[in-house]
């Protein structure tokens, strides 16, 4: 099979999309589209031999029912600016490769998040690493804000005031912010993007983070649109059920019901 590309993601190579005050997130290089999962689905020897619309059933049936290895064959770089607190969370997802900037062979930039005013909100009283709906005041959150970078400002100059006494790089790195920005490189196979779009997508996920996804997910999307519809329908959207609650839906549904496919054979309903 040829080199598959698409047209809406090669008009996204190496274009900067901003993300909070100071990041973004680029598209570097990706090898494989929709053709190529279908292709590997069915070890095809070449395209054209089956139309659109069954390469899209081919896709759902392969979402549907977890049928996950050949998206592994699609595969995306991305060039990420951002600060270091995110890069911790998101580093947890250890099915990426990475390469990040290192502070013990480079200087780091004197470049710090800091939160719009508005986002700001109290701690959560029922999520213990999360933020609650209630707003913090506004004459709290720009006190809040400008002390931030108060801090900011006076670790990065003590750093600089390190280096300038030739302190090693990797030593005098120690006492700058975790609101410092990094870069990295992050490649990924299609499966585990999804799985990553997923739990960063969600609304319990940091809102910092959840920023980052959505661009993700709209490059993804660009890339292999079929499967990104699929992955939405049948993973992104969907609702499990616990065993529990399939079987209060056995005895309580009533018969004759119509319900959909899913939930039927969930069910075992014939």
């Amino acid at each position: 099979m040829p080199h598959l590309t698409t047209p809406e993601a090669e008009a996204l190579l190496d274009k900067e999309f901003p993300v909070l005050d100071k990041g973004f997130v680029r598209l570097v290089d990706y090898m494989g589209s929709d053709q190529r999962i279908v292709a590997a689905a069915r070890v095809s020897y070449g395209t054209g031999t089956k139309t659109v619309r069954e390469d899209e059933v081919l896709i759902n049936y392969l979402m549907r029912h977890e049928h996950t290895s050949p998206l592994e064959q699609v595969v995306l770089t991305f060039h990420v600016k951002l600060p270091i607190f995110v890069a911790r969370q998101w580093i947890r997802h250890r099915t990426a490769r990475v390469n990040e900037i290192s502070g013990r062979y480079s200087v780091m930039k004197d470049e710090c998040y800091l939160p719009v005013e508005e986002t700001l909100r109290t701690q959560s009283t029922i999520n213990k690493q999360g933020r609650a709906e209630t707003p913090v005041s506004p004459e709290s959150a720009k006190t809040i804000v400008e002390e931030m970078a108060a801090g900011q400002r006076d670790a990065y100059a003590r750093y600089e005031a390190m280096l300038a006494s030739d302190l090693a790089r990797e030593v005098a790195r120690i006492g700058l912010p975790l609101s410092l920005y990094t870069e990295w490189y992050w490649q990924i196979d299609l499966h585990n993007l999804f799985h990553f779009l997923k739990l960063r997508l969600d609304a319990h996920a940091q809102w910092e983070i959840r920023e980052y996804a959505k661009v993700m997910a709209e490059i993804t999307k660009a890339v292999a649109p079929m499967a990104y519809a699929a992955f939405e329908t049948y993973d992104l959207k969907q609702v499990k059920f616990s065993a529990e609650t399939l079987e209060w839906l056995r005895a309580n549904l009533p018969d004759g019901l119509d319900i959909p496919l899913e939930l039927r054979e969930r069910l075992e309903v014939k």
